[in-house]
């Protein structure tokens, strides 16, 4: 094998590094890859030209002189490594220059360049660099159960077809993993770009019939009862199918917000609300004597063929005012919870099609879905729960 030989260059940038950093040359003869007798033979060589000549050709160096040349090469090659890191730090933060990106650049660069160094160019103190990175277990930890909620997260969400928000995910994930805080919750639906639904109502399906007397408003804008089938409201709402509309009418229970009853049809006549009232009145075994039924001032709910139908039942009707949505505030209410969790995104082109989504939603409403005011938990454990409070109370009389 051959005698390697070095550029003229070389050699005096390797004579440079020994003078400008103080360092013995074997050492540096290890880090560049050459003969610590040839390296020291060249910074003698150099010495030697420099008493000659001098630095600037007018005669030989002191030792000051030298001293001082030492002193400013090194100084030169400080910045020009200072340069350097902020250059890559540059590229490493792409515009975040956070404190926990310095932190990363530091202890990806720090068998580079040395953590002084490093801390001393970004401005940031060596003892909180290595607080930060005694921390990194504990960081490594929190992640991972971000990650594990996260997936937990964006599981209740999928189940929830797109609908649930903040507050129905953390309880929903407190009664199957037990406490969470909803702004931790709130803060990884926003990391992954997870949130509700929110939809307005815009087509008035309510058209009233003057020539009828209405009933009186036995409600009062309370939506609110003391049991089961004490009080209920219904509603109509539209439902795009294919190029046309059918129409959706229901029946809710005030006391628990179930949908007892409900009709879907391509028509918007009386016999679409009397068919939600029977379909309700079923639902409940069929004697609902007494029950407050509330609704607007529609066509549908002042005909006389559903006046008769409600009399036979025993129902008591109830309207609110002429064009007043909050005197039946609770059925457009659940008309806007169906709009913003069931038909956005959703596009049906048979009525067949939208029948069954409808029903397999109304059925998840009522038995799964959780209701803010009724404690977040879901109609039918609430209707449950208050029937084991009135059989405690009947136990304990």
């Amino acid at each position: 094998m051959g005698t390697a030989r070095y550029s003229g260059e070389f050699k005096r940038d390797a004579v440079a590094l020994v003078e400008s950093s103080g360092r013995r040359i074997p050492s540096v003869a290890r880090e560049l890859g050459v003969n610590p007798e040839s390296l020291r033979q060249w910074v003698a060589r150099s010495q030697a030209e420099a008493a000659v000549s001098g630095a600037d050709g007018e005669g030989p160096l002191t030792p000051a002189e030298r001293e001082e040349l030492r002193r400013l090469r090194k100084q030169v090659r400080e910045l020009e490594l200072e340069k350097e890191i902020l250059r890559k730090a540059a590229q490493y933060f792409q515009g975040d220059g956070s404190m926990t990106g310095r932190w990363r650049f530091i202890s990806d660069h720090r068998d580079l360049y040395g953590v002084q160094r490093l801390c001393r160019v970004l401005s940031v103190s060596a003892s909180g660099f290595y607080r930060w990175l005694a921390a990194a277990a504990t960081r490594a930890a929190r992640r991972s159960a971000d990650e594990d909620l996260g997936a937990r997260i964006e599981e209740i969400h999928s189940e929830s077809n797109g609908a649930y928000g903040v507050p129905r995910i953390t309880r929903e994930l407190r009664e199957r993993h037990g406490v969470v805080n909803h702004k931790r919750v709130a803060r990884l639906m926003r990391e992954r770009g997870i949130a509700g639904r929110h939809l307005r109502r815009t087509v008035r399906t309510t058209v009233a019939d003057r020539s009828v007397p209405p009933a009186p408003d036995l409600v009062g804008r309370v939506f609110a009862a003391p049991a089961p089938d004490d009080r209920w409201c219904g509603d109509i709402t539209y439902l795009p199918v294919g190029g046309s509309w059918m129409y959706l009418a229901t029946v809710i229970d005030m006391h628990s917000r179930r949908v007892v009853g409900w009709s879907l049809a391509e028509h918007m006549r009386a016999g679409l609300v009397i068919d939600a009232v029977r379909s309700a009145v079923g639902a409940r075994g069929g004697d609902v004597r007494g029950v407050v039924f509330h609704s607007d001032r529609g066509a549908q709910y002042t005909s006389a063929a559903f006046a008769e139908v409600c009399q036979a039942y025993g129902i008591r009707r109830s309207m609110g005012r002429v064009g007043s949505s909050y005197d039946n505030a609770l059925a457009e209410s659940f008309f806007a919870t169906l709009k913003r969790e069931l038909l956005y995104g959703s596009r049906w082109l048979t009525r067949p099609q939208a029948r069954m989504a409808v029903f397999a939603w109304i059925a998840w409403y009522n038995r799964k879905r959780r209701h803010s005011a009724l404690g977040y938990r879901s109609p039918v454990d609430y209707e449950r729960q208050h029937a084991r409070s009135v059989t405690n109370l009947e136990l304990v009389a």
